[in-house]
C-alpha cells in the first residue's frame, strides 16, 4: 500500500502553518506587510525548505524584492522559533521566494474577462 503523504509533505504543511503564525505574530517590520505563504517545498533530507510567499497590498517590483529580502534576513530568527515548537532532530534552513502565480492568475483572469466582453460587444453589433 502506497503512502498517502510523504514525510516531506507533512513537514511542509507544518512549516506553512507555523511560519504563517510566526510571521503574523513576531514580524514587526513594516516593509513586510501582510504575507501569505502559498507553498513550502522541503528537500528529501529535511535540511532545506523553500517557502513561496505573496504580499497583500504591496505593489511594484522594488517593494516585493525588499519584502523578500526582509523575510530572508529574518529566516534565522524564524528558524530558531520553529525549533522550539517541534521535536524534529533538525529544523530546515528557510529560504523565502516570491510566488508570481497569484499575480499572473489575476492578470490572466483580467485578459479572459476582457476578451469575453469584447466578444459579446462584437456579437451585438
Amino acid at each position: 500500500m502506497a503512502k498517502e503523504f510523504a514525510r516531506t509533505d507533512r513537514v511542509g504543511d507544518f512549516l506553512k502553518k507555523e511560519l504563517s503564525l510566526l510571521i503574523q505574530r513576531e514580524m514587526r517590520d513594516p516593509r513586510v506587510g501582510m504575507v501569505s505563504i502559498t507553498d513550502v517545498e522541503v528537500t528529501r533530507d529535511l535540511s532545506y525548505a523553500k517557502v513561496f510567499v505573496t504580499f497583500m497590498g504591496i505593489e511594484g517590483e522594488e517593494a516585493i524584492v525588499e519584502g523578500v529580502k526582509v523575510l530572508n534576513g529574518a529566516a534565522g530568527y524564524l528558524r530558531s522559533l520553529l525549533s522550539k515548537t517541534h521535536r524534529m532532530r533538525t529544523t530546515p534552513k528557510i529560504k523565502f521566494l516570491y510566488d508570481k502565480s497569484v499575480s499572473q492568475g489575476s492578470y490572466l483572469s483580467g485578459l479572459i474577462d476582457r476578451a469575453v466582453s469584447d466578444d459579446r460587444r462584437d456579437d451585438e453589433e
